[in-house]
This record gives structure tokens, sequence and C-alpha cells, in this order.
């Protein structure tokens, strides 16, 4: 595969299992000249593994604003570099969009070289709607916890957080309060030898006795909105009471503060008894 100059490959690495690598992103790895990763050290491993010796440059959170004009300047210049996180697809809860913007503004090609992602994996087995929500790491503190997970439980899409296993006791409580009735889906170690995924209700799973490690994929369930059914004849009895002193819009409007359902359809009835003239 022929690269093309000027431009910054994000390229995707396997979550775990190593084997979950495309032969399109070892291509591009091979060919670049400077790869840019999280963790030297975690990288080599895995450029190890497929015999591949390149220059690797350190590039994260805390240095990224330092170094953004100097690979720019080196992209500029006809060198081929490609972007790589850990484990699974970049800018995803990782590092990088300072750059890509970078590189937007200096007409830059970006070229994402897809594969693997723990929230798509971990979405593909949970049996819930795919009409998701993916959050990322969720606030450490119980304040700001409390004001997203407010805003977050009124949405009814299923949703993907990442959570340190650490901490899973933590927001097991906060998921409870927050997202009564619905399901979870738990993924630890994702791809690799010891991968669990543990399945309950959020009203029922159990805090955990022994400490988990590493990193887990939390998916919570859609919210399940029953649809409320229209009680004809109740709403009829309230209004032939009501029509006796008010008049239909009013009446209408009293219907609705204890009948939280369709304005239209109350309307209807309610236009019905007035018409009837006998209530």
């Amino acid at each position: 595969m022929k690269l093309s100059f000027n431009s910054l490959y994000i390229v995707s690495t396997p979550i775990g299992n190593l084997d979950d690598i495309t032969f399109r992103a070892i291509d591009v790895l091979k060919k670049s000249d400077f790869i840019l990763c999280e963790d030297t050290r975690h990288s080599l491993k895995l450029l190890n593994h497929f015999k591949l010796k390149k220059k690797l440059i350190s590039h994260h959170k805390f240095n990224e604003k330092k170094q953004v004009s100097r690979i720019i300047e080196h992209i500029n210049q006809g060198k081929i570099l490609s972007l790589i996180s850990d484990a699974g697809t970049p800018l995803l809860s990782d590092p990088g969009r300072l750059l890509v913007n970078k590189c937007i503004e200096n007409n830059i090609k970006v070229i994402p070289i897809p594969g693997a992602s723990s929230i798509v994996t971990a979405m593909s087995i949970s049996g819930f709607r795919d009409q998701f929500l993916f959050y990322g790491f969720l606030p450490k503190t119980e304040n700001e916890l409390e004001k997203v997970l407010s805003v977050l439980s009124q949405e009814s899409f299923s949703q993907i957080f990442f959570i340190p296993a650490l901490k899973i006791n933590f927001y097991l409580k906060f998921f409870k309060k927050y997202f009564s009735g619905r399901k979870l889906l738990i993924a630890k170690e994702l791809t690799k030898i010891h991968e669990t995924f543990f399945r309950d209700s959020v009203d029922e799973v159990n805090l955990f006795k022994s400490q988990l490690k590493g990193e887990l994929t939390i998916v919570i369930s859609e919210k399940d909105i029953k649809k409320r059914v229209l009680d004809k004849e109740k709403i009829v009895n309230k209004a032939k009471i009501f029509l006796k002193k008010y008049s239909l819009k009013d009446t209408v409007d009293l219907i609705l503060e204890s009948e939280k359902i369709n304005r239209k359809e109350i309307y209807k009835l309610c236009l019905g008894v007035k018409n009837e003239k006998n209530y």
C-alpha cells in the first residue's frame, strides 16, 4: 500500500489480543518514519511482537502542546507519522485531539486506520439496543458525578463508560441511584486470556468483594419507556363532572394535571362528552 505524504495516520491497535491488529495497520506502522504513542515502553512490546523497528515518540496529554509544532514540521518535511494509543482506537478517551485539529488547520490530511475498540466490542455482545451514547471516563468526585449522571439518566439510549476497576464499587452505588430499572454489562480484560463479562440488572448487581484490576468497560442498557394506556372511561367520567362547571379548555387542562398523556386525545374525548349535552 502506498502511503500519502503530508498526512497523519491514526492507527488502531489491539485492545488485548495482539492478533486483532489489521494487515493495513501493520503496513502503515512499518512505513512510518515516526510513531507517536502514549507510553513508549508499552508500544515497544507491540512493535517487537511484529518485528517492527521504528522511532517511537512519547505523545501524551502532558506534553502534546509542546510537541505539536515540531510534529507538524516533520509532516510538512515529507515524513510519514502515525499516532497510536496504548490500546484500541486513538482519541477516544485518549490524547491526540489537539494534534488532529492542528493538522486540519494546516490542511494536513488525517487518515484513519480502523481496528479494535473496546467501545464497540463491549456494545456488540451486550444485547442492548444499538443506539448508544459513549461518555468515556466518568468524574472522580461525588458532586461532579451526580451532575453528570442526573443528566445522562434522562437519556433513553444505551450508555458506555470507562471505569478504573479499583473504583467499580464506588460507581455501582451511583448507577443504582440513577439507572434503576436498567441492565448492565461489565466487560473486564476484553480479548485477553482472562476476559470476563458480568451481566446483571442495575438494581440487583452486588458490590464486588474482591478487588478488580485494570480498566473496565461498562454498558448500561436503554431505558424502558412504557407508554401509559389511555383510560378512556376514566377521562370521560372526569369530563362529565368538570364540564358542568368549567369550559372545554379548562376541563382539558384540569384532566391533564393528573393524566400525563396526549392532549389531543383528551381534547377529543372531552369534546365528545360536551357534544352529547346530556352529561
